[in-house]
């Protein structure tokens, strides 16, 4: 049990405590939506705003597609810097920065392409934002933003909040010479923090991580409302060495240290609640980090409430997927639980 604590005071650098004074994360979000939706001519409110109970709720994917929802092209620069605020509030610096590179790279796609400047599919402009409901603290709201590679929905109920699913993309996942952006690698703390972890487990310890030499064309629960995989394979934190459970911290945090501190640290809670030591890491694919071979690699993070999975394999192996999910409270399916069932009580 000692060795739980430890590993969560360790791996997201002790516990952070509200500013007093300063407004709850929850108040920050409902603020920010109502700026954002009080921008908004009524025709523009019809595309942004839909009920709380609405499907489109659930409906998500990370290709590039017409989107539901108001994009940034039809925002004027003052509702632009509203609706982002959304994300400012919700991420971390990283998380922040990650997002904007990510839609930086649908420039380098452009020119990979040959596709002329004023493209609408490889568009930096098709970010679409939704508020779902009402930003209050009696009712349940929630807001959303998606385009190409990103996908991120956060639910509220009252000053509670759930931020999964999420996921995150790029493509390329590393910037070829002759392109702009040369160099440029979204996810690569993602990839460098996985192959640290695998190549140091030991030949028995390979063969039960390793489940094949071919990776997945993608990610495996794909855009699926709930996720359809109960079967926790590879090796488990528990059996892994002191040296290899702190690598695979880092890969952890990697993850987690997208999001704004509360809810970094309300993920790693609920973590750490459910026995850590059973978390299980897989692999798929090559096993050396080598682009354009056509092969790619894949891996997968899978805990009793928890998955995290990582793919490239597309486009030679130059293309990744990865993905976060609560395995009992996406889309804030446990929140919602709880409130419907004491509003039921009264």
């Amino acid at each position: 049990m000692k060795s739980v604590f430890v590993f969560l005071f360790l791996l997201v650098g002790g516990i952070h405590s509200y500013v007093f004074g300063q407004p709850s994360l929850g108040q920050q979000m409902r603020t920010s939506a109502e700026a954002f939706l009080n921008s908004l001519s009524d025709e523009q409110k019809n595309e942004a705003n839909l009920a709380f109970d609405s499907d489109w709720r659930y409906d998500w994917n990370y290709t590039p597609r017409s989107r539901k929802g108001l994009p940034l092209k039809k925002m004027n620069e003052v509702q632009r810097k509203a609706a982002m605020q959304l994300l400012e509030v919700a991420l971390s610096d990283v998380g922040k920065a990650k997002v904007n590179d990510i839609i930086a790279l649908e420039y380098v796609l452009r020119q990979v392409e040959k596709r002329p400047e004023n493209d609408t599919y490889r568009d930096p402009e098709n970010y679409a934002f939704l508020v779902f409901g009402t930003p209050s603290t009696k009712q349940p709201w929630g807001w959303s933003v998606e385009g190409h590679h990103i996908s991120l929905h956060v639910t509220l109920v009252g000053e509670a909040i759930e931020f999964l699913p999420s996921f995150f993309g790029s493509n390329p996942a590393l910037v070829l010479p002759g392109f702009i952006q040369e160099g440029k690698q979204v996810l690569k703390e993602e990839a460098d923090a996985a192959f640290a972890l695998l190549h140091s487990l030991t030949p028995a310890q390979l063969a039960k991580v390793v489940l094949s030499d071919k990776a997945p064309s993608d990610i495996v629960s794909t855009n699926t409302r709930r996720v359809m995989l109960e079967k926790r394979e590879g090796l488990v934190w528990g059996d892994m060495t002191a040296a290899q459970q702190d690598l695979f911290k880092k890969l952890l945090q990697v993850y987690f240290q997208r999001y704004h501190v509360t809810l970094k640290n309300q993920a790693l809670k609920k973590l750490n609640q459910a026995d850590l030591t059973s978390i299980s890491f897989c692999w798929m694919g090559d096993q050396e980090p080598v682009r354009g071979t056509g092969r790619g690699h894949y891996y997968r993070i899978h805990g009793p409430t928890f998955l995290i999975e990582y793919d490239n394999t597309q486009n030679n192996a130059n293309h990744v997927h990865t993905v976060v999910r609560d395995l009992t409270n996406d889309w804030g399916e446990d929140l919602l639980k709880a409130h419907y069932e004491a509003g039921h009580r009264k």
